[in-house]
């Protein structure tokens, strides 16, 4: 989605997302596919560059549709990952990489 929005205007992106979060959340291929339909009649025009990018890349997304949709928002939701990444960061950030010297990681850089 985060590619999708880098190629329309920011007025439309609520509008784009919502439009495109129906064909993700469909239920099946060709509900997802008559979705896709339509979001192309609608901002075909205005956006081809995202026709032409979902369309390059339906064969890599048309497997999710096949997952249950419990499964499907724990992949297209990084939120979480997201978040955790950015708790280590600011861990490693504090206190570098190892709190001290005794450290039991940090001795294994000595071993080689």
């Amino acid at each position: 989605m985060r590619n999708t929005l880098r190629y329309t205007s920011k007025q439309d992106w609520g509008k784009v997302a919502k439009a495109l979060k129906a064909v993700y959340h469909a239920p099946g291929l060709e509900a997802a596919e008559a979705l896709f339909a339509e979001f192309r009649e609608v901002w075909g025009q205005r956006y081809p560059a995202v026709v032409r990018l979902w369309t390059a890349s339906w064969e890599v997304f048309t497997p999710f549709l096949t997952l249950p949709m419990e499964i499907r928002k724990l992949v297209y939701t990084t939120n979480a990952i997201e978040s955790l990444n950015a708790r280590f960061r600011q861990a490693t950030r504090r206190r570098g990489h190892f709190p001290d010297a005794e450290t039991p990681l940090a001795n294994l850089r000595l071993v080689r």
